[in-house]
């Protein structure tokens, strides 16, 4: 598969730059999920580029951002194609290092015919992404307007960067997932954190499956030091925690097909809206707008949509 291209921004310069994961998906179709012991037969494989910072990343990059990414790779063939592919996003790379040890992360994901899906991710050479690497793209931390960060990566790697990110004057976005109790410190480096139901009930310890029992989490996680909250509901929009109160964002009805990569769609197209200088309101329709378009088609990164696809943003 080929994508559109731009040009790679040089090192020492990015409107947003993402530390986190590279992955290589393994992606099985299957008529449902199989029970402990259970065999079944499914109806598709296919192996796609993913990870939540390489998603969230190729999203900030189509969405119109010029994006730089911070991460490790494994000297081997999944490693060279991510790398391969990085560029063909647009992506600079140059703050990816390569390991020599590490085999490069894998996603084990199951998608049912109900589009929903289940991943177990083994980090290989994610869990080599140190701090000293961080520091060694301090350039590009110091041009970005946004920095956008995960927890597939180590925890030592996501506040050094969270840090480095807000000595030099930028946003700092933490996509709390996977799911993990988080140090308060930590949480007070964030001006935007993003999760979704089971993220924010980690993090909050209240139930989170509707948009009222969001707001309480949103209470909670603010109290804890976050200043501006999103939690993701899927089909029921986001609920946003800001300066100016509780907004809740509905979500525009699709026809989903696959679930994956939907959140880390929502995030870099988010992230992008506020790199350019959007207004809180036009980031989370376009966010939205993204992640609906990515659920009506199948795979992580094949299904983000480019920016012109969007639909115009209403007032």
């Amino acid at each position: 598969m080929t994508f559109a291209t731009s040009p790679t921004p040089p090192l020492d310069t990015a409107e947003v730059v993402v530390v986190g994961s590279l992955n290589m998906d393994l992606v099985v179709r299957t008529p449902r999920h199989p029970v402990p012991g259970e065999t079944l037969l499914g109806h598709g494989f296919a192996t796609t580029p993913g990870g939540k910072g390489a998603n969230q990343a190729v999203a900030a990059a189509r969405l119109g951002a010029a994006t730089a990414m911070v991460g490790c790779l494994g000297d081997d063939t999944h490693g060279r194609a991510l790398r391969d592919n990085l560029s063909q996003q647009g992506i600079c790379h140059q703050a990816v290092r390569t390991s020599a040890a590490g085999a490069t992360g894998v996603a084990m994901i199951q998608v049912d015919d109900a589009s929903q899906n289940s991943i177990v991710v083994i980090p290989g050479s994610n869990a080599e992404l140190t701090p000293d690497d961080v520091d060694a793209a301090e350039a590009l931390l110091a041009s970005a307007k946004l920095v956008v960060c995960q927890l597939e990566v180590p925890l030592e790697t996501v506040c050094r960067a969270l840090e480095r990110a807000r000595a030099h004057g930028a946003t700092t976005l933490l996509n709390a997932a996977p799911a993990m109790a988080l140090p308060g410190e930590l949480l007070a480096l964030v001006d935007w954190l993003v999760v979704n139901e089971s993220e924010a009930e980690a993090l909050s310890g209240c139930p989170v499956a509707d948009p009222d029992q969001a707001a309480r989490a949103i209470a909670r996680l603010q109290a804890l030091g976050c200043r501006r909250v999103l939690i993701t509901l899927g089909a029921q929009g986001v609920v946003a925690g800001l300066e100016s109160g509780l907004h809740h964002a509905p979500a525009r009805p699709v026809a989903a097909v696959d679930t994956t990569g939907a959140g880390d769609t929502f995030v870099g197209a988010f992230a992008a809206a506020l790199a350019r200088g959007a207004e809180v309101a036009t980031a989370l329709q376009e966010g939205q707008a993204a992640a609906a378009i990515a659920v009506t088609r199948p795979g992580a990164q094949a299904a983000i949509p480019h920016r012109h696809e969007l639909p115009p943003v209403t007032p």
